[in-house]
């Protein structure tokens, strides 16, 4: 009589954890579309501030955070990754940083009582067309690493972009300083421009991890 193979051998390993890697990086672009929405959001608030287009940053905030939550949990449960873990987990933070330092600005800016103006207009569209480069970098990762290497570089463009804004917003400030008043507004606006150069650096920052995954799996 022939012996019954255990259930347990019949499974094979690949098997086993099949769902997770696709998981792992449908993830990843989940959370790389909430910070793009996030970012189109922070722009809204630029033409118009207002306390509910603040709420919308602030809930596009939430949801990636939850997102990356629940990515941090399936990593953890995971064996077998379609990247590295170090990488997800550092391209998912860089991703989160990067939607985190948007919702502070608006934070700030209801604090200090800061207006925008055409230079944050500027910088809040290149930070939209840095997400939307990001989130299609992480969207092409997977099958076509080359394509999503060309959105690496378009980031990185873009960071210079901001930078240089960045650059000229602060020498107009400083040329204004001529009283005490005008000291204060000029920290209240540096505070502002800072935390929109650190979402671009964050862009970057992801874009660098993409570079390397990229190189891994070339």
């Amino acid at each position: 009589m022939p012996t019954k193979t255990p259930w347990w051998k019949k499974v094979r390993l690949g098997d086993r954890f099949k769902r997770k890697p696709d998981r792992l990086i449908s993830l990843l672009i989940e959370q790389a579309r909430i910070t793009e929405e996030g970012m189109n959001a922070l722009v809204s608030y630029f033409e118009k501030p207002s306390k509910r287009r603040a709420e919308v940053v602030s809930q596009a905030e939430s949801a990636a955070d939850e997102t990356r939550r629940i990515l941090i949990d399936e990593l953890n449960k995971t064996f077998i990754t379609p990247i590295d873990r170090e990488d997800i987990h550092a391209l998912s933070r860089a991703i989160d940083d990067m939607l985190d330092y948007a919702y502070t600005t608006t934070i700030e800016m209801s604090i200090l009582g800061v207006e925008p103006n055409e230079s944050m207009r500027e910088i809040g569209a290149a930070l939209v067309k840095a997400a939307n480069e990001l989130h299609l970098g992480v969207q092409r990762l997977s099958d076509h690493p080359g394509v999503a290497n060309d959105h690496i570089v378009r980031i990185k463009a873009l960071e210079n972009r901001v930078e240089e804004i960045y650059r000229l917003a602060l020498a107009e400030l400083f040329q204004e300083a001529k009283d005490v008043n005008q000291v204060l507004r000029i920290l209240k606006y540096r505070e502002t421009y800072r935390h929109l150069s650190n979402a671009a650096d964050r862009a970057v920052e992801a874009a660098n991890i993409l570079s390397d995954i990229v190189v891994k799996i070339g």
